[in-house]
């Protein structure tokens, strides 16, 4: 195996290093995407403000479509960085960048410290890593973990004196941080792809002595205190996360994102371009011929064929366990994303270093990848800047008193919490008892559905008869979309419009004292009543 000159690899490690840098960096320079960031983003928020660690809440409100190992982390980075969107995206670059380790240690043990490096590159400069590593939600968690476990039992199982009992126990501890993660596919997914696994190299013998006993204890411990609290708090609250949000959601066909079946075929190939289309066909072929003839057989290459089949299993796996549902997001893709970049890393190494312009090649498509990550970074804050609540949120938080009433009309601005650091819940006006029969699979149905765990919270929802008497309060705001119809200034007098944003425009109550306000000059926002 040729290797590079000893300057051009001292270089690739000093690159390598670059990376999570600059990932950090992008995670600092985009507002909130909606609806997914402003939601996760505020749960954390509100856990660390409130001190209620055990129920995870959104807008006050009881939230249990996912368990709580984001919110943990989030409130925490949060009482360290400051309430800020990078303090709750660093939690998911964290986890980005202990995938991307991973696999460079894992391919370093399997292939090499070049091939190592290599797939390192080719995972790093990627938009899953650059732009998925950085998006606030628990894909990229969950991926992390189920990526450990799966690599810690291939570890135990292949070690050369026997099972290897610490790392089993690293993999129990990985499920369970999975689970706690997005619930259980934490579990589900590294036992399918370790099975199959199993089966098609055969090591079933070797199950038998990993250490069981001691592996489910440390996941009962880790796992089971969460779970048993909060539902001893919320009776319920087990059948809602897993009967409607996990087993639900994968056999239902009424959620929303409907996608056809080689949905993530084309995932993959956006998340892991150029790499996807160059190396695929080959990679493919060069498998094939490696591990047919391995199986079975007492080789020295018996071992690098069933690492190759581990990661095509995994792939395959995850990617077919995730196209069955009709409901599919491009998130889900995120848990193949090491041993694609390892095939390919191992294909290139194999196939192309002979050839003199390989180098130049291979660092054109790093270039290419890391180009299309920046852009679609600036697009994304283009389009998300348009939706924003960022600067109603700006003017709100110079005003609002901790006793002003806060109300929203026709939709949630999952991301108006956040940014003005309210300390009181919105009231959301809505016509509910209709939308309890209506509503689909949207904010409406989480805010009413998590609602019915805490009837304290649920006081926050109200009907639209209180848009009537909010006029008549010395300290109310309204937050209105601007494509609303709802609620203006010509059909509502009792409400004087005070800053059209992009996406929403804020008004106050005719009722309000105005001598009272200070000047709505604030952090650059302008006055416009």
């Amino acid at each position: 195996m040729t290797t590079p000159s000893n300057a051009s690899f001292r270089w690739s490690r000093w690159g390598l290093c670059l990376l999570p840098i600059l990932l950090l960096v992008l995670a600092a320079t985009r507002p909130l995407a909606l609806p997914d960031e402003g939601r996760y983003a505020d749960v954390g928020r509100w856990m660390l403000r409130s001190g209620d660690w055990l129920t995870p809440r959104l807008n006050g409100i009881p939230f249990f479509h996912k368990p709580p190992l984001l919110y943990w982390l989030e409130a925490t980075a949060m009482s360290v960085f400051g309430v800020t969107p990078w303090a709750a995206r660093v939690v998911v670059a964290a986890h980005a960048c202990l995938m991307w380790a991973l696999l460079w240690a894992c391919a370093r043990h399997i292939a090499g410290e070049v091939v190592a490096h290599r797939a390192a590159w080719i995972l790093g400069s990627s938009l899953a890593f650059l732009i998925g590593g950085q998006y606030i939600n628990h894909d990229m968690m969950v991926a992390t973990w189920m990526g450990v476990a799966i690599w810690c039992f291939a570890r135990a199982l292949m070690h050369p004196d026997g099972v290897h009992a610490v790392w089993a126990r690293a993999g129990f501890v990985a499920c369970a941080l999975g689970v706690l993660s997005k619930g259980l596919i934490g579990l589900l997914l590294p036992g399918l792809v370790l099975v199959v696994w199993i089966t098609w190299t055969r090591q079933w013998r070797k199950v038998w002595s990993l250490p069981w006993v001691s592996g489910v204890l440390l996941f009962m411990v880790l796992t089971l205190p969460w779970f048993v609290l909060a539902a001893r708090e919320h009776p319920d609250m087990l059948a809602y996360m897993f009967g409607k949000h996990q087993f639900g959601r994968y056999t239902a066909t009424t959620f929303n994102n409907a996608r056809p079946w080689w949905f993530y075929g084309v995932a993959v190939a956006v998340l892991m371009f150029p790499w996807a289309f160059l190396v695929l066909t080959d990679a493919v072929q060069s498998l094939w011929q490696r591990v047919r003839p391995a199986v079975g057989e007492a080789s020295s290459e018996l071992a690098d064929a069933r690492w190759m089949a581990l990661c095509w299993i995994w792939i395959v796996a995850i990617l077919g366990f995730f196209s069955i549902p009709n409901s599919k997001l491009i998130g889900y893709a995120l848990p193949v994303m090491p041993p694609l970049a390892l095939i390919a890393a191992v294909w290139w190494q194999r196939r192309m270093t002979m050839q003199g312009w390989a180098p130049r090649a291979f660092v054109s498509a790093v270039s290419v990848a890391l180009v299309i990550a920046a852009a679609a970074q600036w697009v994304a804050g283009r389009y998300t800047m348009q939706h924003s609540s960022a600067d109603v949120a700006a003017a709100l938080a110079c005003q609002v008193a901790p006793t002003d009433v806060v109300a929203v009309v026709d939709e949630y601005p999952y991301d108006l919490p956040f940014y003005a650091q309210l300390q009181q819940p919105l009231e959301v006006i809505q016509d509910w008892d209709t939308l309890r029969h209506t509503a689909g699979d949207n904010w409406r149905r989480e805010l009413f559905e998590g609602a019915d765990f805490d009837a304290r919270a649920a006081q926050s929802l109200m009907p639209l008869a209180r848009l009537d008497r909010l006029k008549k309060e010395p300290h109310a705001w309204v937050l209105v979309p601007n494509t609303s119809a709802t609620l203006n200034a010509q059909q509502h007098d009792g409400f004087v419009p005070v800053l059209v944003g992009q996406a929403w425009t804020l008004y106050r109550s005719a009722a309000m004292d105005v001598k009272a306000l200070s000047s709505l000059v604030c952090g650059g926002t302008p006055k416009n009543d």
